[in-house]
């Protein structure tokens, strides 16, 4: 049943209909991290320091050429928004061809999964607008201490034995938690997260986890208020692990226990 609130949108189960918008709310949701990831990424004093010295370097080798050295510069800033171009099309690539594919399969169809969306109220022409989405995929273990990274698309090594009877039994993952841009800073992303922990309870999972990028500051800032906490920290993306390493992004496993 569709849940109301008081910033005039509801709260349903995704429809196919809706499959067109939801593909673009997901591609801009993905794509959009992608300026913030480099601009923190330049901002970093040790790419800024290599940065300056590939202009002093293209200065000099350029004769005293002023447009040499900012050429020099700009190489290594276009490296680095590769980089981080990369790493975010190579995961959204990924699950579009993978989970996003068959939504009604991989989720409705999935007593232990759920999709939902978020809707505008109806208008003065009478029409509604999707404005959001999240999705939760059930999640059982069969092997004690084996990871799933989401971002890598594998089994990751082991779990840390202070978490082993936390991942014995089944569990929910949070993804595809997205607003569009004009409706955000109006609470929709918490009662996109309490749907998705009121599903687990509904379920009977123990706990709900999530990966998240480092850039992602205002979603991590969220996820804290509601008593999700770090568990991990590492590199290992879709792209090559390099890029990571250059782009300086971190994917932030969180969960909490319900």
């Amino acid at each position: 049943m569709a849940q109301k609130n008081d910033f005039r949108f509801s709260i349903r189960e995704y429809r196919p209909s809706d499959e067109h918008v939801v593909m673009s709310l997901f591609r801009d949701g993905i794509l959009e991290h992608v300026y913030p990831a480099f601009f923190k990424a330049m901002s970093h004093p040790d790419h800024v320091g290599v940065a300056l010295s590939l202009c002093m370097a293209g200065y000099v080798l350029g004769g005293s050429s002023y447009f040499q050295a900012l050429l020099f510069g700009s190489a290594w800033a276009g490296l680095l928004y590769y980089c981080c171009h990369e790493i975010y099309e190579g995961y959204m690539t990924r699950r579009l061809s993978t989970d996003m594919a068959d939504i009604r399969a991989n989720y409705l169809e999935n007593p232990d999964s759920g999709f939902w969306v978020a809707e505008a109220d109806a208008d003065a022409n009478g029409q509604s607008k999707v404005v959001g989405m999240v999705a939760v995929t059930g999640k059982r273990r069969g092997e004690k201490g084996e990871r799933f990274d989401e971002w890598n698309g594998g089994a990751m090594g082991e779990v840390p034995e202070f978490a082993q009877d936390a991942v014995d039994g089944s569990y929910g993952e949070m993804s595809h938690a997205v607003v569009a841009f004009p409706w955000r800073r109006r609470h929709l992303g918490s009662q996109l997260t309490e749907k998705a922990l009121d599903f687990c309870k509904e379920r009977g999972y123990a706990r709900l986890v999530l990966d998240v990028s480092s850039p992602q500051t205002a979603a991590i800032s969220l996820y804290q208020k509601f008593g999700f906490v770090e568990t991990e920290c590492h590199r290992n993306t879709h792209a090559n692990r390099w890029f990571s390493k250059l782009a300086r992004i971190n994917v932030v496993r969180m969960e909490k226990f319900i």
